[in-house]
């Protein structure tokens, strides 16, 4: 037979598996955050600098043929990247710095020329297309890459200053944990396969922190909502209702924006298809955090109050 204060509040206790997944989330973040600075992020040319070439190719062509072309072409630091059909690539170098912005210039140009020039040889047959060449220069990348963190940074606090005064600071540490915990997760999922971080990428998870947000502040509102005539019953009971009322919303919002970044992943390539995945990490992540982060936060932060309270 049923428990009658389990029927009350919803068909499932959530709060009871909080202190579970609250270690999982506890663990998932430490070992994202480890893993980043243990290996480090791979910043795209937006972050670091360099010069980036897109060309294609009519026929077959293996990405080993054109790393083979460009290596002893004394570029520096160089990688090759196979997107679409598999004819079409992405060249990236990091090139050489002159001692003046004038020299820098020529020799990037100078570059730029070899490779053409070895792209069109070597595989003239193959009737070769550069569709376009992307150059940022080290200092400006520096500077992307800062201002990047700054935006993050200042994101969140503002986030934390505007949840404070709508709600209480009963909440608002619970959302701001949220948002970090999505965010660093999905970033360390992103480097772990091996994919680049640029100025789309960061976009993208400052797009994520928005929707987790969103979803976090639905929940808060119920949670509120709940409270003002149920606060007798305890918050745990509050919280168990309000997310198993909220929950078939939050699916639905969360499934139907997961089906589209998953279609842009699966049916996209390169910069769109990168962004579709953190969007497909972090819309999944965030769902789990509103549910299992979040609200039980809110109560550990109202046991506390309450333990204050008593004190005094």
């Amino acid at each position: 037979m049923a428990n009658k204060n389990t029927e009350s509040f919803g068909r499932f206790d959530f709060v009871g598996k909080a202190w579970f997944f609250g270690g999982v989330s506890l663990v998932l973040v430490v070992a994202s955050l480890i893993y980043l600075a243990v290996h480090g992020i791979s910043y795209g040319i937006d972050f670091k600098g360099g010069t980036e070439i897109q060309v294609k190719f009519d026929q077959g062509v293996t990405i080993d043929q054109v790393r083979d072309s460009v290596a002893g072409l004394d570029l520096g630091e160089v990688g090759v990247q196979s997107f679409g059909e598999g004819n079409e690539f992405i060249i990236r170098f990091q090139g050489r710095e002159g001692k003046t912005d004038k020299e820098t210039n020529e020799i990037l140009n100078a570059d730029l020329t070899k490779v053409r020039g070895i792209i069109t040889e070597k595989f003239q047959a193959s009737n070769p297309d550069i569709r376009r060449i992307d150059t940022v220069g080290p200092q400006v990348g520096a500077e992307l890459k800062r201002n990047g963190l700054l935006a993050v940074f200042y994101c969140l606090l503002v986030i934390l200053i505007y949840v404070a005064l709508r709600f209480d600071y009963k909440f608002a540490p619970g959302a701001v944990l949220c948002l970090f915990h999505d965010a660093v997760i999905t970033l360390a999922v992103f480097v772990l396969v091996g994919k680049e971080v640029n100025v789309s990428i960061l976009a993208a998870i400052m797009t994520l922190i928005g929707f987790s947000l969103n979803d976090t502040i639905v929940v808060f509102d119920r949670i509120r909502e709940i409270d003002t005539g149920n606060h007798d019953k305890g918050f745990k009971f509050v919280i168990n209702k309000s997310i198993n009322e909220m929950l078939v919303r939050t699916l639905i919002t969360s499934g139907t924006t997961f089906v589209s970044a998953l279609c842009l992943y699966i049916f996209a390539d390169g910069t769109v298809e990168d962004i579709a995945f953190s969007i497909c990490v972090g819309i999944f992540f965030g769902t789990y955090s509103s549910i299992y982060v979040a609200a039980p936060f809110v109560l550990l932060m109202d046991k506390l109050q309450f333990k204050k309270a008593k004190a005094a």
